[in-house]
């Protein structure tokens, strides 16, 4: 594993397993390294979520692998920025720092992200019979709109959009919808007669619902690079107005 990630080689995709081109957008040549290494965990996360799809199929287990790999090189960007932080901040205006101050918060909650996804994955990896078909199909919509939520908010840091940021926050809602959906159907009638599987299936709605929460986190940062204040405990339906 690469030891600087903002220099390591990028991916090559593999031809039976579904990974997305990692990169910047054109004019985040201009950002420094630090900035560079924080967008491209938003990226390893989108890669993480776009993966999940792929848990249920019969190439569960490449999809697996690649998950996993983008939990571990999230976790070194993490490290990485909170290693080299304290030092670059002191040298910068007020401005300066508030980014890099958000890098630093981003890459933290990508990486909670990226736990999350990897934490779904060992359950489905670990069972012994398929989950059932119904719950399949809401636990990769679930993931197809994480994929789509950091999708937006990573097209919000690049191009400094406020607009993304709020399409993010009203869009946690949906992920929401889907769980809450999974418990009801999980939690009423025979499925609450202590059925495992039925909580294995919740704990992986819940892990998918958290991811969402922290994606929910990213946009709010955004508001506040952006717009120099925090939203981080108003009212969602006021900062997505």
């Amino acid at each position: 594993m690469p030891g600087d990630p903002a220099v390591a080689e990028p991916v090559t995709e593999p031809a039976r397993h579904k990974v997305l081109a990692r990169g910047t957008k054109k004019g985040s040549a201009s950002l420094d390294k630090l900035t560079r290494t924080a967008m491209s965990a938003f990226l390893i996360a989108r890669d993480a979520a776009f993966n999940v799809p792929d848990l249920f199929t019969p190439s569960a287990r490449m999809a697996f692998l690649a998950i996993k790999e983008c939990e571990q090189e999230l976790d070194v960007i993490e490290r990485y920025i909170d290693e080299r932080l304290p030092a670059a901040i002191t040298r910068v205006n007020e401005a300066r720092a508030r980014q890099l101050l958000t890098s630093l918060k981003s890459t933290t909650d990508l990486e909670r992200i990226g736990d999350l996804v990897m934490s779904m994955a060992l359950r489905v990896q670990a069972r012994t019979t398929k989950v059932p078909a119904s719950d399949a199909r809401q636990l990769v919509e679930m993931s197809k709109k994480l994929r789509e939520m950091l999708d937006i908010v990573y097209r919000g840091f690049v191009e400094l959009d406020l607009d993304c940021a709020r399409k993010v926050l009203q869009m946690d809602k949906d992920i929401d919808r889907v769980c809450h959906g999974l418990f009801q159907k999980h939690l009423t009638g025979h499925s609450a007669q202590g059925n495992p599987s039925s909580f294995e299936v919740l704990l992986m709605a819940q892990a998918l619902e958290r991811a969402g929460d922290h994606t929910t986190n990213l946009a709010e940062d955004l508001y506040n690079l952006i717009e120099g204040r925090s939203v981080r405990h108003a009212p969602k339906k006021r900062a997505a107005t």
